[in-house]
């Protein structure tokens, strides 16, 4: 892994992410890989766990906006501070999430391993 590898990855997670496309979610990572969404939780193992995961985002989340910042790229690993926010669905509430992803990715630029943080901050109903 390399500095614009992984710069390539999280724009590819960025288009996925706010494009609610599954599909390229899940073609972000092989076939094995390993999700870890909160530290607490069990990961989800393999591309069509990733898949079943990324399904539910479009049902639940609308105008989506992501960016990133690369904190440290090592030879097998990249961390990044991230932002997203949206609107979830069925409240009407605006979303804000800071967090840090901490990526493996093969020599493919396939994420191999992802574990994520975020704290949540969610704001009154907003209109349509």
């Amino acid at each position: 892994m390399n500095t614009d590898s992984f710069r390539e990855w999280l724009e590819r997670y960025e288009q996925a992410w706010e494009g609610r496309d599954p599909e390229a979610a899940a073609g972000l990572f092989t076939v094995d890989a390993t999700y870890q969404e909160i530290p607490s939780s069990e990961p989800m193992r393999g591309r069509e766990a990733i898949r079943a995961y990324w399904a539910e985002v479009p049902q639940t989340q609308e105008r989506v906006e992501f960016r990133s910042e690369l904190v440290r790229v090592t030879e097998g690993l990249g961390v990044a501070q991230w932002h997203a926010s949206f609107i979830r669905v069925t409240t009407r509430v605006r979303v804000e999430l800071d967090g840090v992803f901490i990526v493996r990715l093969n020599e493919s630029g396939e994420c191999t391993e992802f574990n994520e943080w975020w704290h949540r901050q969610e704001q009154g109903p907003i209109s349509a």
